[in-house]
């Protein structure tokens, strides 16, 4: 029997090629997630020196930097959405809120730096709409707190969920400037939201 060359041999130039972009792809997303959540105004030149590719290299995967700051803001949505897809939100709706802050205040932070940096390169709904994944599942579970008699019903759902919403990006500036500790972070927002969600007397 002969041999298949091709499976035994080494990887072919158009293989490597492929893994080489796919390489520089990530490390390009990497680094513009981090520069970004950093400075919401690097420049191109900026993320690909952190990533370590040349402008030319990094225009090749991203034309402009709208697409590229909307690769890396959808990107970190799906991985916070997938957090939070983790977190169990059953039972007592005000113990299933602070599991929901504890496990993705810091993601849903981090998604809002970089969604300022999306709000200078993309239309408006679409930086809009890129909330709506995360927020509504913290609308669905206000709902159902509201339902079961645990979260006040004076104000719309839509408003709670805002105010938690702006909470947490509240805490991570607190935590950016020194003034809160990341451990505190979670605790200091449920302490917060709970209070502000609890039924009037």
């Amino acid at each position: 029997m002969t041999a298949d060359k091709t499976s035994l041999g080494p990887r072919s130039p158009r293989v490597r090629k492929r893994a080489d972009a796919e390489r520089n792809i990530e490390a390009i997303l990497d680094a513009a997630r981090i520069t970004l959540s950093h400075d919401p105004d690097a420049s191109i030149g900026e993320i690909a020196e952190a990533a370590g590719v040349g402008r030319v290299t990094l225009y090749g995967h991203f034309p402009t930097r709208a697409e590229l700051v909307t690769a890396v803001v959808q990107r970190a949505l799906a991985e916070a959405e997938e957090t939070v897809d983790r977190i169990d939100l059953t039972g007592n709706p005000r113990d299933a809120l602070h599991r929901l802050i504890a496990g993705s205040w810091s993601l849903t932070a981090d998604a809002g730096t970089l969604l300022a940096a999306a709000g200078q390169a993309l239309p408006a709904e679409e930086v809009r709409a890129a909330h709506d994944g995360l927020l509504a599942r913290a609308t669905a579970l206000i709902d159902r707190g509201r339902t079961e008699g645990f979260f006040r019903t004076d104000l719309p759902s839509s408003w709670l969920a805002s105010v938690l919403h702006s909470l947490v990006h509240c805490a991570a500036g607190e935590v950016a400037a020194g003034r809160l500790s990341a451990e505190d972070a979670a605790d200091y927002i449920a302490a917060t939201a709970l209070s502000s969600f609890a039924p009037p007397d």
